[in-house]
Formats: C-alpha cells, structure tokens, sequence
C-alpha cells in the first residue's frame, strides 16, 4: 500500500472522528438549550439554585405543567416577618411543597427532633441543622393563613437531599410527608396522587395568583433581606459575646 493511500485513510478517520465530536457536542448544546428553555417556563435561570432547577427540569419532563409549578417564592406573614418556600406544586391532591437541601455526608434526623444531624468523614466531623420536617410545617402555617380556602385542602411535603448525602437513620415522618433523594422524588408525587382524594378547591384561579404573587415577593429584594435579618435575629449567635 502506497504511502498516499495511508495518508488518505489517516485523514479520512481524523475527519471522522472531529466530524463525531462536533456532532456530539452539537447534540449536547441543543439538550443544554432545551432544558434552559423548559426550566424558563417556570422560573428565571439565576433563581434558586442549581438544585432547585434540576427539580423543576425532572418535574416538566414528568409530564407536569408548568403552570402548577412555583420556584423561590416569599410568604408574607405580617408584622415585617416572611418565610421563604424553594418550590410549590399545585395538584389534584392538594399542595406540594418541595424543600430542596443540598447536603453530602450521613443524614440522621427523627421527625420530632429540632435539629437533625450531618456526619462527614467517618465520623469525625458533625454538623447540625433544623428539623426539615418543622421547616415545612412552618412553611405550610404561613401559606395556610394567608388564604382562607387553604383551610380545607390538603397540604404534603416533600424534602429532597441532594447532593452526596446518604439518608442513613430517619425515623417518625408523618403522614404526607416525604423524605427522598432526587431520584425518587416522582415516586413520592405519584404516591400522593394515587393515594389521595381531589381537593376540594373552591376557586383555583385564587390559589394560582396566590403563589404567583408570592414568586413576584421572591424577587423582592427588601423582603429577601429582612427574611435574612429575621432568621439570624432569631438564632442570636451574634448575642453570644465571649
């Protein structure tokens, strides 16, 4: 075989494999551009977190629309105090509300504890933080009084580990909650689907405004900071002088 042949066939295969690796990458910025588009759909692309949007990407491919989805959204309480809610989806059910935690490490917690437990490296670093299951429920108190028809439809939650967690021991979730990592979190949507009434909604359209307002008072950057305020106010470690 003549030395022009072997180059022929060389640059043959090194167009082949360039030609490939444009293609691929072509494939990979149109699936980027389509996700962007389908997230956009539903919120802003420097809302939240990556988390929180890689949730609402699996919720819109699922099927759900997008319309009955909520992101970053601030509940005003009154008296200058605000509770913040990373995502609401509005069912058949009743309301969803998706608590996004974004935690690596052995997660330990009981549904009646204040606190719950992250252990990183084997053991020998430990970390706690609050109770996601209180956390909701507050977040769900808050929601519940600002609209009278919220007194009778039910309420679920589910709190979604992220992130290179493993739920080691978690014990007493209540009924209606669900405590999952990503990619369980369609099982624990279609649970309340199959396994739950309709709601009696008496106006929708009400509970729709509801939560847009609420995502339109997420972008208020007042209320942010004063939510901010509020929370390290009441924690208080900036009153422990040593």
């Amino acid at each position: 075989m003549s030395q022009d042949v072997v180059n022929f066939f060389l640059l043959t295969g090194i167009s082949l494999c360039i030609a490939w690796i444009v293609w691929v990458k072509y494939r990979d910025y149109l699936q980027i551009k389509n996700n962007f588009k389908l997230i956009s759909t539903v919120t802003s692309l420097k809302r939240g977190t990556v988390s929180e949007r890689d949730i609402i990407l699996e919720l819109i491919k699922s099927g759900i629309h997008p319309e009955t989805i909520f992101h970053d959204l601030i509940i005003r309480k009154g008296n200058n105090k605000f509770s913040q809610v990373d995502i609401v989806l509005a069912t058949t059910q009743g309301i969803v509300i998706i608590e996004v935690k974004d935690y690596s490490g052995w997660i330990f917690g009981n549904g009646n504890q204040t606190n719950w437990t992250q252990v990183m490296h084997f053991g020998n670093n430990k970390y706690r933080f609050y109770n996601p299951i209180k956390q909701v429920k507050s977040q769900i108190l808050s929601i519940k009084n600002s609209l009278k028809q919220f007194d009778n439809i039910p309420f679920f939650s589910v709190i979604v580990f992220c992130g290179n967690s493993t739920l080691r021991e978690i014990n007493y979730v209540p009924e209606g909650t669900f405590i999952v990592k990503p990619y369980k979190l369609l099982d624990a949507i279609n649970l309340i689907k199959e396994n739950y009434p309709p709601a009696p909604y008496t106006n929708k359209r009400d509970v729709v405004n509801f939560f847009k307002k609420a995502v339109i008072d997420g972008q208020n950057k007042d209320y942010v900071k004063q939510h901010i305020y509020n929370i390290k106010n009441t924690i208080g470690k900036h009153r422990i002088l040593e």
